[in-house]
This record gives structure tokens, C-alpha cells and sequence, in this order.
């Protein structure tokens, strides 16, 4: 399904999705306060990429609108809102770099 028209959700809608995602994020932050560790939190991490991704790809582009003017006006609307919702993959190839170089210190 395609919007025909683009335009930001009531607030009462966005009231009403935060409502139904604050007890699955508390739970997610419950979740990684348990484990606390660098070797597990990755797992969790990947997890939550992938729910994201998914979204992204299903969903989400699924409800883009066809039409290039509409299009454009859903890009402003999110450039006013926040941006894009991205989730950056740290990237172990530059920590591994980084640690590699002679004279980086390491603060605490």
C-alpha cells in the first residue's frame, strides 16, 4: 500500500506508537544491562540491526509514496523531524587499525 499524500503522523498517532514501543525498548534496556558484557552485547546489538533493517526494506519501503513530489515532501518532513533513522555499524576493522598505531593512547 502507497501513500497517496505525504504527510507527518497526528500526534496522537505518534503518541500511541511511542506508548506500544516503551515497554518493548525497557525491555531491550533490561536486556542489555544483564548481560554487560562486550562479548554478548554484539549479539544483541546485531538483533536490533536487523529488526531495523527489516523494517527498512519491508515495510517502510513498501509505504513509500509512488509519486516524486510526495516522495520529496516525506524526505523534508523527515530531514524537519530527526533525519533518517539509521543505526551505524561500529566497524571492528578501524578499533583493530586504530589499537595497531604506534603511540595511540587509551584513556580510562
Amino acid at each position: 500500500m502507497h501513500l497517496s499524500t505525504t504527510r507527518r503522523l497526528p500526534s496522537s498517532n505518534e503518541d500511541a506508537i511511542k506508548g506500544r514501543i516503551a515497554p518493548l525498548t525497557a525491555e531491550l534496556r533490561a536486556l542489555a544491562n544483564e548481560l554487560k558484557q562486550a562479548e554478548t552485547l554484539p549479539a544483541l546489538l546485531r538483533e536490533i540491526e536487523t529488526i531495523h533493517r527489516d523494517i527498512q526494506e519491508g515495510p517502510f519501503r513498501q509505504s513509500l509514496p509512488e509519486d516524486r513530489q510526495d516522495l520529496y515532501t516525506l524526505l523534508q518532513t523527515m530531514e524537519k523531524s530527526g533525519g533518517w533513522p539509521y543505526i551505524p555499524r561500529l566497524q571492528l576493522r578501524t578499533f583493530i587499525d586504530l589499537l595497531g598505531q604506534d603511540g595511540v593512547e587509551i584513556r580510562t
